[in-house]
């Protein structure tokens, strides 16, 4: 198949630091391309993934205003579809495009959500006509009230291209954005509790970001919570994988946690709450523990160096591989080529939960 697939104009594919959307671009372009496929991606103009692209746009876009940000993200997709004309599928992960009224004629889009259905998104999903809509959880699954879907696809990750770590640094870890919603506050707080050193490495760019670091987690800092800055991708494994357990305090309902099967993937357990996509993720007392509240995941941390780090690797490894990835993806480009979009239905085995 020829496969078209449309990155977020802002940052690189692959991303050089943060960036999860770009990340599993990247890998889903590499994996099609594995499993014979021809690739044509639309991406900010330093990407480096190594398949075709249309010229894209520049790394600054994610960091101009909205409105600037919004004129740009239309001006990428305008470019994107008018260079995909005779592509097979085009999978499209921004949130305008889909809605691009002027694709070319007959195009076959598949569309992955990326982001919540609150009230600013789930209007728009809604408002997708013709356009295949895949979530990444079941968990997200069940909030799309009123919009139809065609499936659950979970990300994945080479599993055989992470180093494995051997947890043997003296240190759990924390990897994500410096937000309320990621949780590096209570990380700090569980870390504290516990009596385990944590390093802390986090998006810190934004002035919402600084912000919120400097009232939550600057005063917790210490001789047992450190924070290290940013981190690209190398270096994030290296710090995670050295760690005994990864500490995932989820404060809202992530659709997935990319970060959480990183960890796992380099034999780290996941110490996380019991929300959004975790119990789909993490299996509790196996691979990690799902606890609420700050006492019980401190005590989850102390319990978690017990946990046999060979497993984490090889339930992330049959799991969440990008190969499964790829190959679910390929299923609904072939059901768009002969026919409309599947429909999702949801049951109660699809989401696994925390004892």
């Amino acid at each position: 198949m020829y496969i078209g697939l449309i990155a977020p104009p802002g940052v690189p594919v692959p991303p050089p630091a943060y960036g999860g959307t770009e990340s599993v671009v990247d890998r889903l372009a590499r994996g099609l391309v594995r499993a014979g496929h021809e690739v044509l991606l639309a991406a900010a103009a330093n990407s480096t993934c190594p398949v075709p692209r249309v010229a894209g746009t520049d790394e600054a876009a994610r960091e101009a205003p909205v409105s600037a940000g919004a004129l740009t993200e239309l001006r990428h997709v305008v470019t994107s579809y008018a260079a995909m004309a005779d592509v097979d599928v085009v999978h499209d992960h921004t949130i305008s495009g889909p809605l691009y009224r002027h694709r070319p004629a007959g195009a076959r889009v598949v569309t992955t959500a990326h982001g919540p259905f609150d009230a600013s998104l789930g209007p728009l999903y809604r408002a997708m006509r013709d356009v295949a809509l895949v979530v990444i959880s079941h968990d997200q699954a069940a909030s799309a009230v009123g919009v139809p879907l065609a499936g659950v696809i979970h990300h994945g990750l080479d599993v055989e291209s992470v180093p494995v770590g051997r947890g043997d640094g003296g240190y759990a870890s924390f990897l994500g954005r410096m937000c309320p919603e990621k949780g590096p506050r209570e990380a700090a707080l569980v870390a504290r509790a516990a009596g385990v050193p944590l390093r802390m490495a986090a998006k810190l760019r934004e002035p919402a970001e600084r912000a919120y670091f400097d009232a939550e987690v600057r005063p917790l800092l210490c001789s047992v919570v450190e924070f290290v800055g940013e981190l690209g991708y190398v270096d994030k494994l290296e710090l995670v994988g050295g760690s005994c357990a990864l500490v995932n305090p989820m404060q809202w309902a992530e659709p997935f946690g990319l970060v959480m099967i990183e960890a796992l993937a380099t034999g780290t357990p996941v110490v996380a709450t019991p929300v959004g996509s975790a119990p789909e993720i993490v299996d509790d007392g196996v691979t990690g523990f799902l606890r609420s509240g700050v006492l019980r995941l401190a005590a989850a941390l102390l319990e978690a160096p017990q946990l046999d780090r060979a497993a984490c690797r090889t339930v992330v490894g049959r799991r969440f591989s990008t190969e499964r990835m790829v190959a679910e993806h390929v299923r609904l480009y072939r059901e768009l080529q002969f026919g409309p979009p599947p429909h999702y239905r949801q049951t109660s085995q699809h989401r696994r939960r925390a004892s």
